[in-house]
This record gives structure tokens, sequence and C-alpha cells, in this order.
């Protein structure tokens, strides 16, 4: 049987020090849906829970904080570069409970060992989703519970029309195709899960949208973070690429405009 595509090598978006910066941005203006998303979801102190592409830990130090000292949390990733920021953070804020190991989702080989995962905008990128999902399921405890969010990238807007932005949805999209990935893969969450023997599953929807310059920066900085796979793939020229930063940056800094990102899908489900 073939072996799924390393994800180091499929990632889209750039990781290290540029991507860490993007993450941070992306965190914070994602957190109050995420966190209503987990309380929906049940987690609570004392659980074991597991966070799957945690990049800089934001979401897996939230993890800690709502399942207390008495609870722990593993945040997983490939990037050794997020994961020792995330290992200095958790001890500047003093959590003694969460812990950061790098592997491959596809490594994963936990068994009935967490009462909840999370895993957001990794499914996207992935090459073989069922796989990945039937590894978090078996490492599920009974009535444990999977919590996804990912991106529907065909949804992402912006007011008034911008050139450079529908060509920066367009590279996204293309370039995560290219790599074996799905960038609208968030409708799809709910029958993957279904798919994947988690039973009552769970869907709902969110839609960020944006007018202050900094949050519409997440998007600038995505197209930024994104240049150096849409150039490999032969999506763009150096040339046509640098004009549509610059045209995206003069209209992030507008501001009269607004910027919605993808639409985000919220899935969950549990293990009988």
């Amino acid at each position: 049987m073939s072996q799924p595509a390393p994800v180091s090598l499929s990632y889209v978006i750039r990781g290290g020090h540029e991507g860490k910066r993007r993450l941070e941005l992306l965190g914070r203006i994602m957190w109050p849906t995420t966190f209503s998303l987990l309380k929906r979801a049940g987690v609570r102190e004392g659980m074991t829970c597991l966070d799957l592409g945690c990049g800089g830990g934001d979401v897996t130090r939230g993890l800690a904080r709502l399942v207390g000292p008495t609870g722990s949390v593993l945040g997983v990733d490939i990037d050794a570069v997020k994961l020792d920021a995330a290992r200095r953070e958790a001890v500047r804020q003093g959590l003694a409970n969460v812990e950061f190991q790098q592997a491959n989702v596809y490594e994963c080989c936990w068994e009935a060992a967490f009462d909840r995962i999370y895993a957001r905008f990794l499914l996207t990128h992935l090459p073989d989703c069922p796989t990945a999902l039937a590894a978090m399921r078996r490492a599920l405890r009974t009535g444990g519970v999977l919590i996804v969010e990912d991106i529907d990238f065909s949804g992402a807007f912006c007011y008034p029309r911008c050139a450079a932005y529908e060509r920066y949805v367009d590279l996204y999209r293309q370039v995560v195709r290219l790599r074996k990935g799905d960038a609208d893969i968030g409708p799809k969450l709910h029958g993957l899960l279904v798919q994947a023997g988690l039973q009552s599953v769970h869907l709902d929807l969110v839609h960020p949208f944006h007018v202050d310059h900094e949050d519409k920066e997440l998007s600038l900085s995505t197209l930024v973070n994104i240049s150096d796979a849409v150039l490999c793939e032969g999506l763009a020229e150096p040339a046509e690429l640098e004009r549509a930063i610059a045209e995206l940056e003069a209209f992030t800094q507008d501001p009269t405009t607004v910027l919605g990102l993808p639409r985000v899908f919220q899935a969950w489900g549990s293990r009988a």
C-alpha cells in the first residue's frame, strides 16, 4: 500500500519564524469562536486533550487553561521552530500541564488516550484525510470527542472588488490542490467524520470578516507566506506576485475596505 505524502513536503504555507507570526495573528482572530466551540464540545477540567497541527500552541495553551491543573494537553506539529516557541510561551505563562511533540499526523499511534482531540486548519492540507481521521478516532477514549475546524476558501470575500484579492484566493486554492490538499474542505467535514465512524456529529459555521487594518493583514500575510509554494508550482511569475502583494497591501491599509476570511466550518463527533 502506498504511503501518504509527507505533510512537511505538501504543506503550502511557509513555516519557521515567518509562519509563526502569521499564526499568532490567526490565533488571536479565531480564539473567540474556537473557545465557544471547545465549550460546546464539552472540554472541561480534568480532561486529557490532544491538539494536532498545533503550530505555535495558541489553542494548546487555551485548552490547558480549560482543563486546569488536573488535566493535561499535548500539542503536536511538524515545525520545530514553532514548537520551540510554543514551549517557551507555555513556560512564560506558567502552564505546567502542557507538552509539545514533533510528529507527522500519520505517525500518531495512540490508542484510546484522549478525552478530546482538536485540529484546526489541518485536514485541508492532508492528502489522505480518511487515514488521518481513523488515527484520530483510535486515539479517542470511549465517549471522547473529535473537534475539527476547517476552511471553505471559496467563501473568501472582500469589498469593494479587488483584483489582487481575487488573485490571492485563486492562487491559494490552486496551490493547495496541486499539493494534494483541499482548500474547500469545510462543508465536507460532516461527511468525513461520519465516514470515520464518529457518532452524533454536529456541524456549525462561522465567517470572520474585518474592517480594522491589523486584522485585515491576515490575508496579506497568507499571500506572502504561500509565495514560495506558488512560485515553486509555476502558478505566477515573481513580478506578478510582487504586484499582487503590493496591491493587496494597499487594499488592506485602506480604512474603507472590508475583508472577509474563508468560511470556517466547525464539526465535532464522539467515539462510541
